[in-house]
């Protein structure tokens, strides 16, 4: 999407479709800046397709009709999602390690850009069950640059997000401690807690929570309100979330009912 601040009602809606269509779901925010226009004159767009059947409406966005919840996006297509927003909480959350700690990172695209963030760091020790989490420090390794790092990676099999997972990866995760665990999320809410659409992947990430003596969570806002098939735990399991700032006020309110700490990056 080019300069389209003056297109009209039907184009916009067209080009919309089409990225519904491209990528699965499309987010207000996102549009709002491709399209040049409010927030209200996308939700507006939104709900005209949403009458013909077009999209299915979702917090904060729209997905492709009938989008199930145990669809599971692939990391090259996640990692187009809220950059800005994912730099933001990766250095926010950079901020929490301290130099010598045991520390684990899930897999997803946020803890992958918090990896690139660990590099200056040193003396660490970090598990992570994320195959492009465990290059960004082997790549630093090869190339000698950053502290030394020690990285264990769990072994399993592979799913479509690139995280380790199963009964190998399980097992390897229960015999480790670790400081501080920071665990990506496919969606966070009031009610349903953390959750994935991936069943072993819950598994797996229950055994991160376990073996972690804190636990982080690090997603973008528009995480918040989204419901997928598998819970991983309550909210209340959770020690923070490092989010952006486009979270907004009553999700916030509600968040901080349940959790120790929200932390807001700036």
């Amino acid at each position: 999407m080019s300069d389209t601040s003056n297109l009209l009602a039907e184009q916009r809606r067209a080009l919309i479709l089409d990225e519904v269509r491209r990528r699965g779901g499309v987010r207000v925010n996102e549009l709002t800046q491709r399209l040049s226009v409010s927030d209200m004159t996308i939700r507006r767009d939104l709900d005209a397709l949403a009458r013909t059947g077009a999209v299915e409406k979702v917090h904060g966005g729209a997905v492709a009709p009938g989008a199930p919840l145990a669809h599971e996006p692939g990391f090259e297509a996640k990692s187009s999602l809220e950059p800005s927003a994912k730099e933001q909480i990766a250095r926010a959350a950079a901020a929490l390690v301290t130099p010598g700690s045991a520390i684990a990172l899930s897999g997803g695209t946020t803890t992958y850009a918090l990896a690139q963030q660990l590099l200056e760091i040193d003396r660490l020790t970090v598990v992570t069950n994320s195959v492009p989490v465990s290059e960004v420090f082997e790549r630093a390794r090869r190339q000698g640059t950053g502290a030394a790092t020690t990285v264990i990676l769990t072994g399993g099999v592979r799913t479509p997000s690139d995280a380790l997972v199963g009964p190998v990866a399980d097992r390897a995760i229960r015999s480790l401690r670790f400081d501080l665990l920071f665990l990506g999320a496919h969606g966070l809410s009031a009610d349903a807690g953390l959750s994935t659409p991936n069943l072993a992947e819950a598994e797996t990430n229950r055994a991160l929570i376990e073996s972690a003596r804190r636990t982080v969570v690090v997603a973008d806002h528009t995480k918040w309100g989204v419901v997928a098939l598998s819970t991983i735990a309550p909210l209340t399991a959770v020690h923070s979330w490092v989010t952006d700032p486009g979270l907004p006020a009553p999700a916030a309110a509600e968040a901080r009912a349940q959790l120790r700490e929200l932390l807001i990056a700036d």
